[in-house]
């Protein structure tokens, strides 16, 4: 086998890490970078790689949810208030991150995308995630009458709220659905529909991230990286497919704590590997 069918190898391997974490509060950055380091992935651009291929799992929630996404373009545009209100709230959420993104996402790179910060993030997310879930009810059902229960309902305050935690998902290991979903069942929002309204966030969040990072450094890329990212891009679409639809219906009957447990345990084996 040669090296570049190695590569490309390690590419689609990456593809399948992201297209099942991305959309689980797990930290798919976090995964890749620890994954990535684990089967010496050496791009020659990395981080590029890394951000460029969640097109893939973006591509699937368009796709999973076009028929909502029409709608609320179509209603959008012929000003029916339920519609603005829902792409109003997207935008609000949306804008934190794309602020703070621009103004401080070099700077977040150079100091935090390296497995010792993933191992603190994973954990504190995971402590983070069990203190939240003590607080909600287990199945949807039971959830306390004041609770938003659809997606149209969340006020612009929340979705703020939501949106300002989706800032923290720019260090890695924090989980950019982890970090959305716990703030708006903090905020009243009831365990699926933040979870859906999270994957509505992903959509002009990664879109954005992934077109900037590559009209940035496209330049910088070879053939072979190029290779890579499509390669990857293909398996992150097929994985994520699957994972969104699975992942609906688990929180419409269980909470995040399983999710929780594994990043607690996953931090503390990769921090022990480290260490040794």
């Amino acid at each position: 086998m040669t090296e570049q069918t190695i590569y490309l190898w390690k590419a689609f391997f990456l593809g399948i890490v992201e297209g099942i974490t991305e959309f689980l509060p797990i930290s798919s950055t976090g995964h890749l970078i620890l994954f990535g380091d684990w089967i010496s992935f050496e791009s020659n651009e990395a981080k590029v790689f890394e951000v460029v291929i969640q097109l893939g799992s973006i591509l699937a929630v368009v796709w999973i949810f076009r028929h909502r996404l029409f709608q609320m373009v179509r209603g959008t545009l012929r000003l029916e208030p339920v519609e603005v209100a829902f792409t109003r709230n997207l935008l609000i959420a949306f804008l934190p991150s794309a602020i703070v993104g621009l103004l401080f996402i070099k700077a977040i790179k150079a100091l935090f995308f390296h497995p010792g910060v993933v191992v603190v993030t994973l954990v504190l997310g995971g402590l983070i995630m069990l203190w939240v879930e003590r607080k909600r009810p287990a199945n949807s059902a039971d959830a306390p009458a004041n609770q938003v229960q659809t997606i149209e309902k969340i006020t612009w305050k929340q979705a703020l709220i939501v949106g300002c935690a989706q800032c923290l998902a720019m260090v890695p290991g924090t989980s950019r659905s982890g970090s959305t979903i716990i703030a708006g069942m903090l905020s009243g929002i009831q365990r699926k529909t933040a979870t859906e309204f999270s994957f509505f966030l992903a959509i002009p969040t990664m879109l954005a991230a992934a077109v900037y990072d590559f009209y940035k450094h496209a330049h910088l890329l070879s053939q072979q990286d190029m290779l890579a990212i499509a390669v990857g891009f293909v398996s992150a679409f097929v994985c994520a497919l699957v994972v969104v639809r699975a992942i609906l219906v688990f929180v419409s009957r269980h909470t995040y704590r399983a999710f929780a447990w594994y990043r607690i345990a996953l931090g503390l084996v990769v921090g022990a590997w480290l260490w040794i």
